[in-house]
Protein backbone atom coordinates (compact mmCIF):
# COMPACT_ATOMS: atom_id res chain seq x y z
CA UNK A 1 0.00 0.00 0.00
CA UNK A 2 1.35 3.60 -0.68
CA UNK A 3 1.96 5.66 2.32
CA UNK A 4 1.23 9.65 2.04
CA UNK A 5 2.47 11.60 4.80
CA UNK A 6 1.54 14.71 3.36
CA UNK A 7 -2.43 16.49 3.48
CA UNK A 8 -2.24 17.88 0.35
CA UNK A 9 -1.18 15.34 -1.66
CA UNK A 10 -3.56 12.86 0.10
CA UNK A 11 -6.28 15.48 -1.03
CA UNK A 12 -5.17 15.78 -4.38
CA UNK A 13 -5.36 12.07 -4.63
CA UNK A 14 -8.87 11.33 -2.99
CA UNK A 15 -10.36 13.83 -5.30
CA UNK A 16 -12.85 11.73 -7.35
CA UNK A 17 -12.95 11.09 -11.25
CA UNK A 18 -14.92 8.06 -12.78
CA UNK A 19 -15.40 5.28 -10.87
CA UNK A 20 -14.48 3.32 -13.69
CA UNK A 21 -11.04 3.41 -15.55
CA UNK A 22 -12.09 5.07 -18.80
CA UNK A 23 -8.53 5.31 -20.44
CA UNK A 24 -7.56 4.83 -24.03
CA UNK A 25 -11.23 4.90 -24.95
CA UNK A 26 -12.48 1.86 -22.73
CA UNK A 27 -15.48 2.90 -21.79
CA UNK A 28 -16.58 4.09 -24.92
CA UNK A 29 -16.25 0.88 -26.29
CA UNK A 30 -17.97 -0.71 -23.35
CA UNK A 31 -20.98 1.55 -24.01
CA UNK A 32 -21.30 0.87 -27.87
CA UNK A 33 -21.31 -2.67 -27.01
CA UNK A 34 -23.69 -2.37 -24.38
CA UNK A 35 -25.67 -0.18 -26.80
CA UNK A 36 -25.77 -2.84 -29.29
CA UNK A 37 -27.13 -5.47 -27.02
CA UNK A 38 -29.94 -3.14 -25.65
CA UNK A 39 -30.91 -2.25 -29.01
CA UNK A 40 -30.86 -5.94 -29.95
CA UNK A 41 -33.19 -7.16 -26.90
CA UNK A 42 -35.33 -4.29 -27.34
CA UNK A 43 -35.75 -5.21 -31.22
CA UNK A 44 -36.08 -8.90 -30.69
CA UNK A 45 -37.04 -10.07 -27.46
CA UNK A 46 -36.36 -13.84 -26.32
CA UNK A 47 -34.36 -14.68 -29.12
CA UNK A 48 -31.53 -11.90 -28.29
CA UNK A 49 -31.62 -13.34 -24.17
CA UNK A 50 -31.25 -17.08 -25.59
CA UNK A 51 -27.80 -15.70 -27.92
CA UNK A 52 -26.34 -13.36 -25.66
CA UNK A 53 -26.81 -16.17 -23.10
CA UNK A 54 -25.29 -18.65 -24.74
CA UNK A 55 -22.58 -16.13 -25.89
CA UNK A 56 -21.64 -14.87 -22.79
CA UNK A 57 -22.78 -17.88 -19.89
CA UNK A 58 -22.07 -20.64 -21.95
CA UNK A 59 -25.61 -21.89 -21.69
CA UNK A 60 -28.63 -22.42 -23.84
CA UNK A 61 -31.51 -21.82 -22.79
CA UNK A 62 -34.83 -23.55 -23.49
CA UNK A 63 -36.51 -21.69 -20.83
CA UNK A 64 -35.56 -18.42 -19.74
CA UNK A 65 -37.51 -18.42 -16.13
CA UNK A 66 -36.44 -20.68 -13.40
CA UNK A 67 -39.37 -23.01 -13.01
CA UNK A 68 -41.58 -24.17 -9.75
CA UNK A 69 -39.47 -27.89 -9.43
CA UNK A 70 -35.95 -25.51 -9.37
CA UNK A 71 -37.06 -23.75 -6.54
CA UNK A 72 -38.23 -26.89 -4.82
CA UNK A 73 -35.40 -28.88 -5.15
CA UNK A 74 -32.80 -25.66 -3.99
CA UNK A 75 -35.50 -25.99 -0.44
CA UNK A 76 -34.10 -29.37 -0.47
CA UNK A 77 -30.51 -29.23 -1.71
CA UNK A 78 -29.32 -25.90 -0.28
CA UNK A 79 -26.72 -25.56 2.79
CA UNK A 80 -29.09 -26.35 5.71
CA UNK A 81 -26.59 -23.99 7.87
CA UNK A 82 -26.54 -21.22 4.78
CA UNK A 83 -30.54 -21.47 5.06
CA UNK A 84 -30.63 -20.94 8.45
CA UNK A 85 -28.33 -17.63 8.75
CA UNK A 86 -30.04 -16.27 5.67
CA UNK A 87 -33.30 -16.44 7.44
CA UNK A 88 -31.71 -15.00 10.39
CA UNK A 89 -30.49 -12.64 8.48
CA UNK A 90 -33.81 -11.95 6.44
CA UNK A 91 -35.45 -11.27 9.46
CA UNK A 92 -33.17 -8.32 10.54
CA UNK A 93 -33.30 -6.81 7.30
CA UNK A 94 -36.97 -6.89 7.29
CA UNK A 95 -36.92 -5.35 10.99
CA UNK A 96 -35.03 -2.94 10.40
CA UNK A 97 -36.63 -1.24 6.88
CA UNK A 98 -40.16 -1.96 8.96
CA UNK A 99 -38.14 0.65 11.32
CA UNK A 100 -37.66 2.64 8.64
CA UNK A 101 -41.22 2.50 7.21
CA UNK A 102 -42.92 3.45 10.44
CA UNK A 103 -40.58 6.43 10.18
CA UNK A 104 -41.32 7.71 6.53
CA UNK A 105 -44.11 9.58 5.82
CA UNK A 106 -47.67 8.19 4.38
CA UNK A 107 -50.04 9.96 2.95
CA UNK A 108 -52.21 13.13 4.05
CA UNK A 109 -54.68 15.53 3.07
CA UNK A 110 -55.17 18.18 5.06
CA UNK A 111 -56.49 21.88 4.39
CA UNK A 112 -57.25 20.74 0.41
CA UNK A 113 -53.18 19.95 0.27
CA UNK A 114 -51.06 16.58 0.82
CA UNK A 115 -49.82 13.69 -1.02
CA UNK A 116 -50.27 10.11 -1.72
CA UNK A 117 -47.73 7.72 -0.88
CA UNK A 118 -47.66 4.41 -3.12
CA UNK A 119 -45.14 1.76 -3.88
CA UNK A 120 -43.90 1.17 -7.03
CA UNK A 121 -45.97 -1.53 -9.28
CA UNK A 122 -43.27 -4.04 -10.57
CA UNK A 123 -39.43 -3.74 -9.84
CA UNK A 124 -36.49 -5.78 -11.16
CA UNK A 125 -33.27 -6.63 -9.04
CA UNK A 126 -30.08 -7.53 -10.51
CA UNK A 127 -28.18 -9.88 -8.62
CA UNK A 128 -24.39 -10.93 -9.85
CA UNK A 129 -23.76 -14.64 -10.48
CA UNK A 130 -22.62 -17.01 -12.80
CA UNK A 131 -19.31 -18.47 -11.65
CA UNK A 132 -20.31 -17.01 -7.93
CA UNK A 133 -23.34 -17.05 -6.15
CA UNK A 134 -24.62 -13.69 -3.65
CA UNK A 135 -27.46 -15.02 -1.63
CA UNK A 136 -26.94 -11.86 0.63
CA UNK A 137 -27.41 -9.55 -2.75
CA UNK A 138 -31.08 -11.42 -3.22
CA UNK A 139 -31.50 -10.64 0.65
CA UNK A 140 -30.48 -7.17 0.64
CA UNK A 141 -32.63 -5.81 -2.65
CA UNK A 142 -36.00 -7.58 -2.19
CA UNK A 143 -36.42 -7.50 1.26
CA UNK A 144 -36.87 -3.64 1.45
CA UNK A 145 -38.82 -3.67 -2.10
CA UNK A 146 -41.39 -5.91 -0.22
CA UNK A 147 -41.47 -3.85 3.03
CA UNK A 148 -42.34 -0.95 0.72
CA UNK A 149 -44.99 -3.13 -0.77
CA UNK A 150 -43.95 -3.15 -4.17
CA UNK A 151 -47.01 -6.20 -5.89
CA UNK A 152 -44.22 -8.00 -7.96
CA UNK A 153 -40.03 -8.48 -7.87
CA UNK A 154 -38.55 -9.57 -10.78
CA UNK A 155 -35.26 -11.33 -10.30
CA UNK A 156 -32.42 -11.89 -12.64
CA UNK A 157 -29.13 -13.48 -12.23
CA UNK A 158 -27.01 -15.26 -14.49
CA UNK A 159 -26.84 -19.07 -14.56
CA UNK A 160 -24.22 -21.29 -14.73
CA UNK A 161 -22.73 -23.75 -18.16
CA UNK A 162 -24.94 -26.14 -17.38
CA UNK A 163 -28.70 -23.61 -17.52
CA UNK A 164 -28.80 -23.30 -13.58
CA UNK A 165 -28.89 -20.72 -11.10
CA UNK A 166 -26.99 -22.21 -7.93
CA UNK A 167 -29.51 -23.44 -5.55
CA UNK A 168 -28.04 -21.38 -2.48
CA UNK A 169 -29.17 -18.07 -4.49
CA UNK A 170 -32.92 -19.68 -5.29
CA UNK A 171 -33.10 -20.42 -1.70
CA UNK A 172 -32.30 -17.11 -1.03
CA UNK A 173 -35.11 -15.62 -3.23
CA UNK A 174 -37.48 -17.99 -1.93
CA UNK A 175 -36.97 -16.64 1.44
CA UNK A 176 -36.76 -12.79 0.33
CA UNK A 177 -39.80 -13.22 -1.41
CA UNK A 178 -39.02 -12.75 -5.31
CA UNK A 179 -42.01 -13.39 -7.17
CA UNK A 180 -40.22 -14.72 -10.57
CA UNK A 181 -36.68 -15.69 -11.55
CA UNK A 182 -34.49 -15.35 -15.04
CA UNK A 183 -31.75 -17.31 -15.91
CA UNK A 184 -30.53 -14.00 -17.14
CA UNK A 185 -27.25 -11.76 -16.77
CA UNK A 186 -25.34 -8.97 -18.00
CA UNK A 187 -26.92 -6.14 -19.79
CA UNK A 188 -29.07 -8.00 -21.85
CA UNK A 189 -30.90 -8.41 -18.35
CA UNK A 190 -31.15 -4.95 -17.85
CA UNK A 191 -32.71 -4.27 -21.07
CA UNK A 192 -35.22 -7.18 -20.81
CA UNK A 193 -35.99 -5.51 -17.33
CA UNK A 194 -36.08 -2.26 -19.20
CA UNK A 195 -38.23 -3.01 -22.20
CA UNK A 196 -39.63 -6.24 -21.29
CA UNK A 197 -40.23 -9.26 -24.06
CA UNK A 198 -42.46 -12.04 -24.37
CA UNK A 199 -41.02 -14.00 -21.40
CA UNK A 200 -39.55 -10.93 -19.12
CA UNK A 201 -42.18 -8.54 -17.99
CA UNK A 202 -41.35 -5.17 -18.44
CA UNK A 203 -40.45 -3.22 -14.66
CA UNK A 204 -40.71 0.46 -13.21
CA UNK A 205 -37.29 0.19 -11.51
CA UNK A 206 -34.21 -1.45 -11.96
CA UNK A 207 -32.04 -2.24 -8.51
CA UNK A 208 -29.01 -4.18 -7.60
CA UNK A 209 -25.40 -4.11 -8.15
CA UNK A 210 -23.03 -5.58 -11.17
CA UNK A 211 -20.31 -5.55 -13.49
CA UNK A 212 -19.10 -2.05 -15.36
CA UNK A 213 -21.30 -3.67 -18.14
CA UNK A 214 -24.10 -3.75 -15.94
CA UNK A 215 -23.76 -0.40 -14.44
CA UNK A 216 -23.42 1.08 -18.49
CA UNK A 217 -26.72 -0.78 -18.94
CA UNK A 218 -28.24 0.99 -16.25
CA UNK A 219 -26.95 4.08 -17.20
CA UNK A 220 -28.04 3.97 -20.80
CA UNK A 221 -32.04 2.57 -20.53
CA UNK A 222 -32.34 5.48 -17.28
CA UNK A 223 -35.00 7.36 -18.28
CA UNK A 224 -37.15 4.57 -19.73
CA UNK A 225 -37.06 2.69 -16.21
CA UNK A 226 -35.84 4.22 -12.47
CA UNK A 227 -32.85 2.79 -11.56
CA UNK A 228 -31.14 3.16 -7.63
CA UNK A 229 -27.41 4.04 -8.55
CA UNK A 230 -24.47 3.04 -10.66
CA UNK A 231 -22.64 1.06 -8.22
CA UNK A 232 -19.00 0.37 -8.83
CA UNK A 233 -15.84 -1.19 -7.24
CA UNK A 234 -15.90 -1.94 -3.59
CA UNK A 235 -14.03 0.54 -1.36
CA UNK A 236 -13.39 1.48 2.45
CA UNK A 237 -11.97 4.29 4.57
CA UNK A 238 -10.80 3.31 7.54
CA UNK A 239 -10.29 5.96 9.86
CA UNK A 240 -8.02 5.17 13.02
CA UNK A 241 -6.51 6.96 16.12
CA UNK A 242 -3.69 5.29 18.62
CA UNK A 243 -6.67 3.31 20.06
CA UNK A 244 -7.57 1.32 17.01
CA UNK A 245 -6.36 -2.28 17.04
CA UNK A 246 -4.33 -3.16 14.42
CA UNK A 247 -5.97 -6.53 13.82
CA UNK A 248 -9.25 -5.51 13.38
CA UNK A 249 -7.97 -2.11 11.22
CA UNK A 250 -6.10 -4.64 8.65
CA UNK A 251 -9.11 -6.96 8.60
CA UNK A 252 -11.56 -4.66 7.41
CA UNK A 253 -9.30 -3.25 4.92
CA UNK A 254 -8.46 -6.92 3.80
CA UNK A 255 -12.24 -7.83 3.45
CA UNK A 256 -13.06 -4.92 0.71
CA UNK A 257 -10.12 -5.62 -1.64
CA UNK A 258 -10.59 -9.71 -1.59
CA UNK A 259 -14.10 -8.31 -3.41
CA UNK A 260 -12.05 -7.99 -6.76
CA UNK A 261 -8.80 -5.85 -8.28
CA UNK A 262 -10.70 -2.94 -8.62
CA UNK A 263 -11.63 -2.60 -4.65
CA UNK A 264 -10.40 0.24 -2.73
CA UNK A 265 -9.13 0.79 1.15
CA UNK A 266 -7.93 3.73 1.89
CA UNK A 267 -6.27 3.63 5.64
CA UNK A 268 -6.63 7.14 7.21
CA UNK A 269 -4.45 7.45 10.68
CA UNK A 270 -3.17 10.01 13.05
CA UNK A 271 -0.70 7.17 14.49
CA UNK A 272 2.62 6.43 12.04
CA UNK A 273 3.34 3.38 15.15
CA UNK A 274 -0.45 2.14 14.24
CA UNK A 275 0.62 2.38 10.22
CA UNK A 276 3.57 0.53 10.49
CA UNK A 277 1.83 -2.27 12.77
CA UNK A 278 -1.09 -2.14 10.32
CA UNK A 279 1.08 -3.08 7.64
CA UNK A 280 2.65 -6.00 9.18
CA UNK A 281 -0.95 -7.09 10.13
CA UNK A 282 -2.03 -7.31 6.47
CA UNK A 283 1.35 -9.14 5.46
CA UNK A 284 0.28 -11.93 8.13
CA UNK A 285 -3.61 -11.93 7.49
CA UNK A 286 -3.22 -12.33 3.51
CA UNK A 287 -1.47 -15.75 4.47
CA UNK A 288 -4.63 -17.35 5.27
CA UNK A 289 -6.34 -15.31 2.88
CA UNK A 290 -8.08 -17.41 0.04
CA UNK A 291 -8.35 -14.95 -1.83
CA UNK A 292 -4.73 -13.63 -1.20
CA UNK A 293 -4.02 -12.42 -4.99
CA UNK A 294 -7.31 -10.71 -5.10
CA UNK A 295 -6.51 -8.94 -2.23
CA UNK A 296 -2.87 -8.19 -2.42
CA UNK A 297 -3.60 -7.02 -6.57
CA UNK A 298 -6.02 -4.44 -4.94
CA UNK A 299 -4.08 -3.40 -2.00
CA UNK A 300 -0.86 -2.56 -4.05
CA UNK A 301 -2.91 -1.25 -7.07
CA UNK A 302 -5.75 0.88 -4.94
CA UNK A 303 -4.69 0.62 -1.23
CA UNK A 304 -3.39 4.18 0.56
CA UNK A 305 -2.16 4.76 3.79
CA UNK A 306 -2.46 8.03 4.94
CA UNK A 307 -0.43 9.69 7.70
CA UNK A 308 -2.76 12.38 8.85
CA UNK A 309 -1.92 15.11 11.88
CA UNK A 310 -5.63 14.99 13.57
CA UNK A 311 -8.87 13.23 13.25
CA UNK A 312 -10.10 16.75 11.66
CA UNK A 313 -7.89 16.45 9.21
CA UNK A 314 -8.81 12.33 8.53
CA UNK A 315 -12.49 13.23 8.25
CA UNK A 316 -12.03 15.88 6.12
CA UNK A 317 -10.26 13.11 3.65
CA UNK A 318 -12.66 11.40 4.26
CA UNK A 319 -15.51 13.39 3.10
CA UNK A 320 -14.04 14.47 -0.01
CA UNK A 321 -13.05 10.46 -0.92
CA UNK A 322 -17.17 10.21 0.42
CA UNK A 323 -16.56 6.18 0.62
CA UNK A 324 -18.94 2.99 0.08
CA UNK A 325 -18.26 2.29 3.95
CA UNK A 326 -16.71 4.59 6.01
CA UNK A 327 -15.14 2.75 9.57
CA UNK A 328 -14.61 4.60 12.83
CA UNK A 329 -11.90 3.29 14.72
CA UNK A 330 -11.45 5.50 17.35
CA UNK A 331 -12.12 6.54 20.91
CA UNK A 332 -15.33 7.45 21.18
CA UNK A 333 -16.28 7.14 17.67
CA UNK A 334 -20.40 8.03 18.34
CA UNK A 335 -19.28 11.56 18.64
CA UNK A 336 -17.49 11.29 15.27
CA UNK A 337 -20.71 10.47 13.20
CA UNK A 338 -22.50 14.02 13.43
CA UNK A 339 -19.04 15.14 11.32
CA UNK A 340 -19.10 12.43 8.48
CA UNK A 341 -21.42 14.27 5.40
CA UNK A 342 -20.47 11.91 2.62
CA UNK A 343 -20.74 8.33 2.96
CA UNK A 344 -23.03 4.93 1.97
CA UNK A 345 -22.47 3.58 5.11
CA UNK A 346 -20.91 4.43 8.54
CA UNK A 347 -19.38 1.45 10.64
CA UNK A 348 -18.76 3.04 14.38
CA UNK A 349 -16.49 1.54 16.81
CA UNK A 350 -14.28 -1.87 16.82
CA UNK A 351 -16.98 -4.11 16.91
CA UNK A 352 -19.16 -2.23 13.79
CA UNK A 353 -17.21 -3.92 11.14
CA UNK A 354 -17.86 -2.97 7.18
CA UNK A 355 -19.10 -7.46 7.11
CA UNK A 356 -21.87 -7.65 9.61
CA UNK A 357 -23.31 -4.71 7.54
CA UNK A 358 -22.54 -6.62 4.54
CA UNK A 359 -24.59 -9.89 6.04
CA UNK A 360 -26.74 -9.51 9.10
CA UNK A 361 -26.40 -6.27 10.48
CA UNK A 362 -30.04 -5.25 8.98
CA UNK A 363 -29.48 -1.96 6.50
CA UNK A 364 -28.89 -3.18 2.73
CA UNK A 365 -25.39 -3.61 1.35
CA UNK A 366 -26.45 -1.98 -1.91
CA UNK A 367 -24.43 1.32 -1.05
CA UNK A 368 -23.13 4.31 -3.71
CA UNK A 369 -19.84 4.45 -4.53
CA UNK A 370 -16.87 6.10 -6.40
CA UNK A 371 -17.62 9.31 -4.53
CA UNK A 372 -21.53 9.58 -5.36
CA UNK A 373 -22.54 9.33 -1.67
CA UNK A 374 -21.55 13.17 -2.06
CA UNK A 375 -25.54 13.28 -3.10
CA UNK A 376 -27.30 9.88 -3.15
CA UNK A 377 -28.23 7.23 -0.70
CA UNK A 378 -28.18 3.25 0.63
CA UNK A 379 -31.12 1.44 -1.41
CA UNK A 380 -33.79 1.80 1.26
CA UNK A 381 -37.34 1.32 1.60
CA UNK A 382 -38.16 5.33 -0.04
CA UNK A 383 -36.80 3.82 -3.43
CA UNK A 384 -39.54 1.55 -3.79
CA UNK A 385 -42.28 4.11 -3.64
CA UNK A 386 -43.40 7.46 -5.46
CA UNK A 387 -45.49 10.38 -4.66
CA UNK A 388 -48.07 11.88 -6.03
CA UNK A 389 -48.94 15.87 -4.81
CA UNK A 390 -52.51 16.28 -4.26
CA UNK A 391 -54.42 19.74 -4.21
CA UNK A 392 -58.32 19.15 -3.45
CA UNK A 393 -59.51 22.94 -3.33
CA UNK A 394 -62.98 24.20 -2.66
CA UNK A 395 -64.28 27.92 -4.01
CA UNK A 396 -63.67 29.77 -1.18
CA UNK A 397 -59.43 28.87 -1.13
CA UNK A 398 -59.58 29.98 -5.58
CA UNK A 399 -61.18 33.33 -4.24
CA UNK A 400 -58.00 33.57 -1.78
CA UNK A 401 -55.33 32.80 -4.10
CA UNK A 402 -56.55 32.66 -7.47
CA UNK A 403 -55.87 36.26 -8.36
CA UNK A 404 -52.14 35.71 -6.99
CA UNK A 405 -51.83 32.52 -9.74
CA UNK A 406 -53.45 35.14 -12.68
CA UNK A 407 -50.55 37.54 -11.45
CA UNK A 408 -47.63 35.15 -11.95
CA UNK A 409 -49.51 33.52 -14.94
CA UNK A 410 -49.97 37.12 -17.09
CA UNK A 411 -46.64 38.14 -15.75
CA UNK A 412 -45.18 34.95 -18.03
CA UNK A 413 -47.06 35.69 -20.70
CA UNK A 414 -49.20 32.37 -20.55
CA UNK A 415 -52.69 33.89 -20.76
CA UNK A 416 -54.29 30.23 -21.23
CA UNK A 417 -52.91 29.67 -17.37
CA UNK A 418 -54.57 33.02 -16.25
CA UNK A 419 -57.90 32.34 -18.13
CA UNK A 420 -58.54 28.55 -16.23
CA UNK A 421 -58.21 30.62 -12.90
CA UNK A 422 -60.28 33.56 -14.02
CA UNK A 423 -62.99 31.26 -15.17
CA UNK A 424 -63.64 29.80 -12.14
CA UNK A 425 -63.68 32.85 -10.16
CA UNK A 426 -66.42 34.51 -12.24
CA UNK A 427 -68.34 31.47 -11.32
CA UNK A 428 -67.59 32.06 -7.60
CA UNK A 429 -68.68 35.32 -8.20
CA UNK A 430 -64.83 36.85 -8.11
CA UNK A 431 -63.91 39.26 -10.01
CA UNK A 432 -60.35 39.72 -11.30
CA UNK A 433 -58.43 42.26 -13.66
Amino acid sequence: MKIIKNYQEARTLLERGMPYDTSAGQYDKIEAAVKEIIQAVRKEGDPALVRYTERFDGARLKNLEVQPDEIDAARRTADKELVKALKFAAARVEKFHRTCMKKFGKSFLKGGLGQQVMPLERVGIYVPGGTAAYPSTVLMTAIPARVAGVKEIIMVTPCGKDGKVPVNTLAAADIAGADRIFKLGGAQAVAALAFGTKSVPRVDKICGPGNIYVMTAKKLVYGTVAIDALQGPSEVVVIADASADPSFCAADLIAQSEHDDMASSIFITTSQALADQVQIEIEKQLGRLKRNKIALGALDANGRIVIVKNLSEAIELANLYAPEHLSLMVKDAGKYISRIRNAGCICAGAYSPVVLGDYVAGPSHALPTGGSARFSSPLIVQDFIKFSNIISLDDDEIRRIGPTAITIAENEGLTGHACAVRLRLKKTGRKHA
